[in-house]
């Protein structure tokens, strides 16, 4: 199992090439299912979970080729299997994105339930709600929700959970009510760039959907969805990560391929602690001030601050001078980071959804076990600053969302090293 090796103190400087967005490109890879003809996708991140989608989507019959630059091509087949199997979803949760694909296109679907992760309990309801309203019916068979329908029909449908919209559940009921008879509209539907990535992926293919971006979006069903050529938006999250390095490291660095748009909520706090960001043409340029302020930080839906940064500005804050707060309230378990950089020497307290942030002068290297993708971000990151050698266990998940991560950092001037540890965890 691979680990990575990090001494600490190195000074981030250089420029770094943003990739395509993983949360994006995977949706969008199970919309092909959708598609007559061909879909060629450019941008496509060289990630462990793309990798398993296109798996995933061979086995559903698609076929798919691909060339240097990532560039995917896409071609359905053989429509005859609609069963996305246990042993592919659990390494996957997004492969619940074939759900609607699938109902609407070959009329069933069978789709393992993914349970829960380390993040925290994500159940699947509000996907089967919406999709039940266009006129579904399911059922459980043996672990896997079996959906069929002879023919989708729109409807108007609440999405809202408690925890705020779901985005993986308005890409699947998006998708399903392209082909639907009549107009659907969804109401509480996730409003994040990957979601209007995904509208106007199918809107290339002929799909009509307007309102993407905004919390109602409609969709008029079409008898048909042609393939097209596309490019994946930036990795938003991948981009904030790179600020967040350059930030703890008092590093420079340009980021290229940077949608700042995407990030107005994160640069508002990274700002506040004292980061310098600024817009140069395409490029971003990141600085720091050597005194970082506390600030406090809760994760929202977007347009709010992602969760899916949280871990990696908690490293950041951890030696900011004084006492910040980080509140997660889309998912309030997702803080198995915490001991792990109190590990390096961190001052966390948590209370419920709520960690208390005590900064410190200094952190040192230790072993930590990352527990998830964005953990392992904030781990390595931690480790970038950290006097002494840290090592980062189970990097595999850093490999499902972060393209040649380690080789980015060394090009910016990191001391890392991705090595085989064959000692047991």
């Amino acid at each position: 199992m691979d680990c990575f090796l990090i001494s600490g103190g190195k000074r981030l400087r250089g420029t770094v090439q943003i990739s395509g967005a993983k949360n994006a490109a995977l949706p969008i890879m199970a919309a092909s299912i959708l598609c007559e003809g061909q879909v060629t996708l450019h941008g496509l991140p060289d990630l462990t979970d793309v990798r398993t989608m296109e798996h995933l989507l061979n086995k559903l019959g698609v076929t798919t080729s691909r060339e240097p630059g990532g560039t995917m091509r896409l071609k359905v087949q053989d429509e005859m299997n609609c069963h996305a199997d246990y042993e592919l979803v659990r390494q996957m949760r997004a492969s619940i994105c074939v759900m609607g694909p699938l109902l609407a296109k070959r009329g069933k679907s069978q789709v393992s339930l993914p349970g829960g992760c380390a993040i925290g309990d994500r159940p699947i309801n509000l996907h089967l709600q919406g999709l039940q309203a266009l006129g579904a019916d399911a059922e459980l068979v043996s672990g896997d929700v079996m959906l069929k329908a002879k023919r989708l029909t729109g409807n108007e449908l609440f999405l809202g959970g408690p925890f705020g919209s779901t985005v993986t559940g308005s890409a699947n009921i998006m998708m399903a009510a392209c082909l639907a008879e009549g107009r659907t509209v969804i109401e509480a539907a996730a409003c994040e760039p990957e979601i209007i990535d995904l509208a106007n992926f199918l809107n290339e293919c002929g799909a009509r959907i307007s309102g993407q971006g905004s919390p109602r979006i409609t969709v008029e069903g079409v008898k048909q969805l042609k393939g097209c050529e596309y490019t994946i938006i930036p990795d938003r999250i991948e981009a904030g990560t790179f600020v967040i390095a350059g930030a703890i490291t008092n590093g420079e660095i340009r980021l290229c391929n940077c949608r700042l748009e995407h990030l107005l909520a994160v640069v508002d706090r990274l700002r506040q602690i004292g980061v310098n960001i600024e817009r140069e043409g395409d490029q971003v340029l990141v600085s720091s001030a050597r005194r970082l302020e506390p600030i406090e930080v809760t994760s929202q839906a977007y347009p709010g601050f992602p969760t899916d940064l949280q871990a990696q500005i908690m490293a950041l804050l951890c030696l900011a001078d004084g006492n910040s707060i980080i509140t997660e309230k889309i998912y309030p378990d997702r803080f198995m980071h915490v001991a792990e950089l109190s590990r390096l020497g961190a001052k966390l307290r948590k209370e419920g959804p709520t960690v208390m942030v005590q900064g410190v002068k200094r952190l040192v290297g230790a072993p930590v076990m990352a527990s998830d993708l964005r953990a392992s971000a904030a781990l390595i990151l931690a480790g970038l600053v950290a006097k002494g050698e840290t090592r980062v266990n189970r990097v595999y998940h850093i490999d499902r969302g972060y393209e040649k991560f380690e080789r980015k950092l060394l090009r910016l001037g990191a001391d890392i090293e991705r090595r085989t540890d064959t000692s047991p965890d």
